[in-house]
C-alpha cells in the first residue's frame, strides 16, 4: 500500500539481480559532516524491471553515483540501457574487462547457447564512462574507499568451478573454454563495530572465495553479513553445496540473505544448519547494517 493509501501493483520479481547500494560515512570525529553515496549493484534481467520496480517504491535513479557490474551475463546487465536513459547524465559504470566478452554455453550433450552481450559503444552513447577494474577499485575514491569494488577474485577452494559450460570469444584465439567467469566480482563494506558486508551478484567465484578475499581486501576476519547470489543452483553446482555450507558456517557470519541463483536446495540447507543467521530475501527487501 502507498503513502496516500493506495494499493499499488505488484512489484516485478524475475530470475536477475539488481541491488541498491545506499552508504553513509563521515561525522564520526563530530566535526566533519555525514555523506551518503548511492550506488547500483547490477541492473536485472529485462529492459525494464529495475524502472518498474524503482519507481514503485519511490526510489529516485538521479541521485546514483556509480554503477557497477557483478559480471558479463544477461541477467545482471540487461536494464543497463534502461537505466542510463533514465539517469540522462554521464555516469561512472565499473565492469571487469571480460564482462564485455561475447560467450556461449556448451553443454555435454551438444547444445550451444549464445548469450548477450554488453554492447559497450551504445553503453558510452547513453552516457556511461567505463571504468574496467580488474584489481580492486574502492568508492567514492581510490584516496578515501568506503566501499571496495573486488575485481577479480582468487579462486582457492577445490569445490567452487565457476560455470562449466561456458566459452567466450578471444581475439587471436577464437572460441576458447571460460569457465572460471574472472569477471565475477563482489561488493564490500566495513561497518564501525560489526564487520563485513559483502554483496554477491552471482557467485561464480564461489562464495567462500568471495568471502576468504572480502577479508584480504577489508582487513579483518570478521564477516557482518553476506548476501547475493551463491551459484549453487542445478545439477552441475549442487555437488558444491556441502563443502560450501561447511565452510560458510566456519566463516560464521552474523547474517546470511542467499538470493537469486542460490538455489531451493541450498537455501534450505542453510535454513536448516544456520536458521539463526538465514534472512530470507524478497524483491524491495530493505537490510541495514
Amino acid at each position: 500500500m502507498g503513502r496516500d493509501g493506495k494499493f499499488l501493483p505488484a512489484p516485478l520479481a524475475e530470475h536477475g539481480f539488481s541491488a541498491l547500494i545506499e552508504i553513509q560515512y563521515g561525522g564520526e570525529d563530530g566535526g566533519s559532516v555525514q555523506q551518503q553515496k548511492t550506488y547500483l549493484f547490477d541492473t536485472g534481467t529485462s529492459e525494464n524491471g529495475v524502472i518498474f520496480n524503482s519507481d514503485l517504491f519511490g526510489i529516485d535513479l538521479l541521485k546514483i553515483d556509480a554503477i557497477v557490474l557483478s559480471h558479463g551475463h544477461f541477467d545482471h546487465f540487461t536494464g543497463l540501457q534502461s537505466v542510463l536513459k533514465r539517469i540522462s547524465r554521464p555516469v561512472r559504470l565499473y565492469a571487469h574487462p571480460d564482462a564485455f566478452l561475447r560467450r556461449w554455453d556448451i553443454f555435454p550433450d551438444g547444445t550451444r547457447l549464445i548469450n548477450p552481450v554488453l554492447d559497450e559503444a551504445a553503453l558510452k552513447e547513453y552516457g556511461s564512462i567505463i571504468h574496467k577494474n580488474e584489481g580492486p577499485t574502492g568508492l567514492p575514491d581510490e584516496k578515501d574507499p568506503r566501499l571496495i569494488i573486488s575485481g577479480q577474485i582468487p579462486r582457492e577452494t577445490s569445490y567452487e568451478k565457476g560455470f562449466p559450460p561456458q566459452y567466450a570469444e578471444v581475439e587471436g584465439k577464437g572460441l576458447v573454454h571460460d569457465p572460471l567467469v574472472k569477471d565475477d566480482q563482489a561488493l564490500i563494506a566495513k561497518v564501525k563495530g560489526k564487520g563485513l558486508v559483502v554483496v554477491s551478484g552471482c557467485g561464480h567465484a564461489g562464495i567462500i572465495n568471495t568471502i576468504n578475499y572480502a577479508r584480504r581486501l577489508g582487513g579483518t576476519e570478521k564477516i557482518h553479513a553476506v548476501l547475493g547470489g551463491f551459484h549453487l543452483s542445478g545439477r552441475l553446482q549442487e555437488e558444491a553445496i556441502e563443502p560450501t555450507l561447511k565452510d560458510l558456517q566456519s566463516a560464521d557470519p552474523d547474517y546470511i540473505v542467499p538470493c537469486h541463483c542460490t538455489g531451493w536446495k541450498a537455501v534450505n540447507t542453510i535454513i536448516q544448519r544456520m536458521p539463526e543467521k538465514f534472512i530470507p530475501p524478497s524483491v524491495g527487501t530493505r537490510f541495514v547494517f
